[in-house]
């Protein structure tokens, strides 16, 4: 649907919202159609979860975390089971443990309740962008395939193949951090530099969101006993990628 004369359009991506609130429900859906998204909205997990896998084609999951029945972590855990699209959790709790525990288990972003329309907006253009979904600014041209210990990363279709040619999937946070290192393979990164090389805005520097993110990713990419990891630790310092990265 596309309307002329600068009135709304609901031809972009497309948001699922998982909020029971009706009142926050209706403000966010109607922030995201406002910006161009399509948007669909559920009130209950159940609701939420006869979107998957493949009744309808979403982009972007916007999930509450204080949800009846069912809660947001409980259904993130489901939704990975089913997909890799990615999620947003909403929470009026700010504690660092719900952010880290919605981290480790798969979200791509954490957003503490009450939060304005410009901070979402931003959050989902970020998440969006990383997954390759939003239209991302022109940039200079860079190879279509990173090699490393054995490892390829096609940027074209965001595929990691592990030494034995099998597909690993990645969020996309996870990804994004991987692009972050590979790209900088060698150097050692502060927790501060990944996030902002990143855009993973997904907590302040000072908590252990960058940690999480690093502990998914070398789970990921964890290597044969006989060989070191991939992703060293320089204590006090950040985190470094070790081994050659070949441009394809």
């Amino acid at each position: 649907m596309n309307h002329a004369n600068g009135a709304l359009r609901f031809d972009g991506p497309h948001i699922l919202i998982v909020e029971d609130d009706d009142g926050m429900r209706l403000l966010v859906s109607r922030a995201l159609r406002e910006s161009g998204y399509r948007v669909t909205a559920c009130r209950s997990g159940a609701e939420m979860l006869s979107h998957f896998p493949g009744s309808i084609e979403v982009d972007l999951v916007l999930l509450d975390v204080m949800l009846p029945g069912a809660s947001g972590v409980d259904l993130l855990q489901a939704v990975r089971l089913r997909s890799t699209v990615p999620v947003i959790m909403l929470s009026a709790r700010s504690e660092e443990a719900d952010r880290v525990l919605g981290l480790e288990l798969g979200a791509d972003d954490y957003i503490a309740k009450p939060f304005g329309r410009p901070e979402l907006l931003a959050r989902v253009r970020a998440v969006l962008r990383r997954a390759g979904i939003a239209p991302r600014p022109s940039a200079p041209s860079r190879p279509e395939v990173l090699v490393f210990s054995g490892w390829r990363l096609d940027l074209r279709s965001r595929t990691l193949l592990d030494p034995t040619a099998v597909s690993v999937d990645l969020s996309g946070a996870e990804y994004d951090l991987l692009l972050v290192f590979l790209e900088h393979a060698g150097r050692v990164l502060t927790r501060d530099q990944i996030l902002e090389m990143s855009r993973a805005r997904l907590a302040s520097p000072s908590d252990r969101s960058v940690d999480t993110l690093v502990s998914r990713l070398r789970r990921k990419l964890e290597p044969p006993e006989e060989m070191p990891p991939l992703i060293k630790t320089v204590r006090g310092s950040g985190y470094i990628l070790t081994g050659r990265v070949e441009r394809g």
